[in-house]
This record gives structure tokens, C-alpha cells and sequence, in this order.
């Protein structure tokens, strides 16, 4: 990705999860499959998004605040999207939105990422935006 951030910028994937996959999972964290896709891999589609896409590489987590409202399904398509909501660019800030829905719109995943941005020239130049 290029150019510099800016305010309501956003960044998505879709990807589903099969049985096959929570097995793997389970027998990684030692616990039994469920019949949902468990909060960590939801969670990681939103590392993904930050780390390569927006902010993307060199992006450091500082603070992450979700809230799981639904259970995700299996052999679903989820649509996960962060988006910015505010830039400090004196301090290297960033703070998104982040949010998982099913093709239906049902949220499964939703809630605030903090990052700290590479200084790569992508922020803004000046004061703050937000």
C-alpha cells in the first residue's frame, strides 16, 4: 500500500474457516474443536490487515479492545475490516476500527485496534487529524 494515511481508510479480507482448521487449532492449544471459530483466529485476520496491509509492515499492536456479539460459523465467508478513525501523526498513532461480519452483516467480531506505525513517510505531515 502507498501514499500517505488518512482519516476512514480501510482494509478488508474474506476468509472462511473449515472443520479441518479447528482441528489444526485445537491440537496447537490443546483443547477440543468447536463447533465456532474460535476469538484468536478472528483475531488474527485483524494482525494480518494491520501488519501487511493498513498501517502494514513494521505496524506494532498497542492496545486491542474487542467484543465477540455472535459466534463466527464454519464454512462461512467472513469479511474482516479495520478502518482509521484517527492519526497522531507526532507520535507515530494510529487508532482503527475493526470489525468481522458474516455475508449477512451479522458482526462476530468488533471493536478498537491502537497501533504504532512504522515511519515509513506514509503519516500525515503537521498536527494530528481526529
Amino acid at each position: 500500500m502507498s501514499g500517505t494515511l488518512h482519516l476512514g481508510q480501510r482494509a478488508e479480507l474474506t476468509r472462511s474457516y473449515t472443520a479441518g482448521d479447528l482441528a489444526e487449532f485445537a491440537a496447537l492449544a490443546g483443547t477440543a474443536p468447536g463447533e465456532a471459530v474460535p476469538e484468536p483466529l478472528l483475531g488474527a485476520l485483524f494482525s494480518y490487515l494491520l501488519g501487511v496491509e493498513l498501517p502494514g509492515p513494521g505496524t506494532n499492536y498497542l492496545k486491542q479492545d474487542f467484543a465477540f456479539p455472535a459466534p463466527a460459523p464454519l464454512d462461512t465467508a467472513l469479511t474482516a475490516s479495520v478502518e482509521i478513525t484517527r492519526i497522531r501523526a507526532e507520535k507515530q498513532i494510529v487508532d482503527l476500527w475493526a470489525s468481522c461480519t458474516t455475508p449477512d452483516g451479522t458482526v462476530v467480531c468488533e471493536g478498537r485496534a491502537l497501533v504504532k506505525a512504522a515511519d515509513t513517510g506514509r503519516l500525515p505531515a503537521g498536527s494530528a487529524e481526529g
